[in-house]
């Protein structure tokens, strides 16, 4: 478990009055998709098995419908080797075993597009009803769901398809995600404040998701008019126009659009199909083996960005009750605060108000001088940093946990973890103090 999966775990376990105070101040983004996972929990508190469990169940769902997509555009068989195809990319298993909202996304997504292409053959008009319904409902999932109608309008030109039905549909899905679009831009800072502009890796990494379906729709031995029509759209668009809004105001992770991988899998499903019996089985087996070093790397802690389980069992082992813990920034409390009977017998030096007073996610610290004598009272603490190398926060708050733990404070033991550092402090037994230390045990740090 990683720390977005840990505030997962628990904003759900809130109650329901706290819950919805909370999404008043941060994370309404997220909002319906934490009162699902409440309402799961509240079925069934089956720890991180019931926590993946909802986005396990959405994967499968969303296989079933990229193979529903391929059936109605190419045939059976195409359909059959897309759904397996978007089944082995690496990024769909990452997403499947997380306590997040992205593989559900993706679901309602590749469903709601099968609606789409429904309405686009249809006369009638329930198609389309169903397809805004759907997406609406999916958009208040995660509200960058809503890029995927930049995709089917792009479709409904290269098809030369009537726009009326669409657009009223789409507008709907628009006024209906509009009052979470206003509350969660006010959040933003909060939010996504972490964000940088897209770095040149990023940017490579969009080229290097989007170069084989481009590839793939220009040999025409291997792609169809109406398959590219809709799978390159779905593959480029959304995330090329949230990568390219990045460069003014960043917004841009991978795994906000990560329904886009629905157009690569259609075409190359289609490809798999257009290919000889004999290459067919030979291809889909190489592709499966090129891709199993990356399916099994995110099935490892080392495939996200830290480790909650191991910096708890650290705390746990180095740590004595009553001792101090320290957040090295403040938002790094998430790592505790799934154990509350860890973090019950430390004393949070700088916590003014815990995350559920405050309605925040990791609660509101108290001003640098009170953290500062709050510290300096304190003769054996536990800070938990981030990695070496890691810019550090410029806050006040920040600086002077830094600044007092350097003038004031011994190392005594460092211990790395996957994503973060537990490290031993204890007051110098050569400062007068009413809460002198005892110095390190051997007389120095590691």
């Amino acid at each position: 478990m990683w720390r977005d999966e840990s505030v997962t775990y628990r904003v759900a376990h809130r109650p329901l009055g706290e819950l919805l105070a909370l999404l008043g101040h941060i994370d309404a983004v997220h909002g319906l998709y934490y009162l699902l996972m409440h309402g799961v929990l509240a079925l069934w508190d089956g720890g991180l098995f019931a926590l993946r469990l909802p986005s396990v169940l959405a994967t499968a769902l969303a296989a079933a419908g990229v193979g529903a997509l391929g059936s109605r555009l190419a045939g059976p068989r195409s359909g059959v080797l897309a759904g397996v195809l978007f089944a082995l990319f690496p990024a769909t298993q990452q997403y499947a075993q997380e306590g997040r909202s992205y593989a559900l996304v993706t679901a309602g997504v590749v469903w709601a597009t099968y609606l789409f292409l429904r309405g686009i053959g249809s006369a009638g008009r329930g198609w389309w009803v169903g397809y805004g319904v759907l997406l609406a409902v999916v958009c208040w999932v995660h509200e960058f769901a809503a890029l995927v109608l930049s995709a089917h309008a792009v479709t409904l030109r290269l098809l030369g398809v009537r726009w009326r039905r669409w657009a009223v549909a789409a507008a709907g899905v628009l006024v209906a995600v509009a009052p979470l679009a206003v509350v969660s831009a006010r959040q933003a800072d909060q939010q996504l404040g972490w964000l940088g502009r897209p770095s040149p890796a990023m940017w490579l990494a969009f080229l290097a998701v989007s170069a084989p379906g481009l590839l793939l729709s220009r040999v025409p031995a291997l792609a169809d008019r109406t398959v590219t029509a809709l799978a390159l759209p779905l593959l480029i668009v959304p995330p090329g126009v949230l990568i390219t809004a990045s460069l003014l105001k960043p917004w841009y992770v991978d795994r906000y659009v990560l329904y886009a991988l629905t157009g690569l899998a259609l075409l190359g499903g289609l490809a798999l199909d257009r290919l000889p019996a004999h290459l067919e089985k030979a291809a889909v087996c190489l592709l499966a083996l090129a891709l199993l070093p990356a399916s099994l790397a995110v099935r490892t802690p080392e495939s996200r960005k830290d480790d909650v389980v191991a910096v708890a069992r650290t705390v746990r082992k180095l740590s004595r009750p009553g001792d101090g813990v320290l957040f090295l920034p403040s938002r790094r409390r998430e790592w505790l605060l799934s154990y509350p009977s860890l973090y019950a017998r430390l004393h949070d030096v700088a916590l003014a108000r815990s995350p559920a007073a405050s309605h925040t996610l990791q609660g509101t610290e108290l001003p640098p001088d009170t953290i500062r004598s709050r510290l300096l009272a304190t003769p054996r603490a536990i800070a938990l940093t981030d990695p070496d190398g890691q810019p550090l926060d410029p806050f006040p708050q920040e600086e002077v946990k830094r600044r007092t733990l350097r003038e004031y404070f011994e190392e005594c033991e460092r211990v790395r973890v996957w994503g973060a550092q537990v490290v031993v402090y204890v007051r110098r037994p050569d400062l007068g103090s009413a809460a002198r230390g005892e110095g390190c045990p051997g007389g120095g740090g590691q």
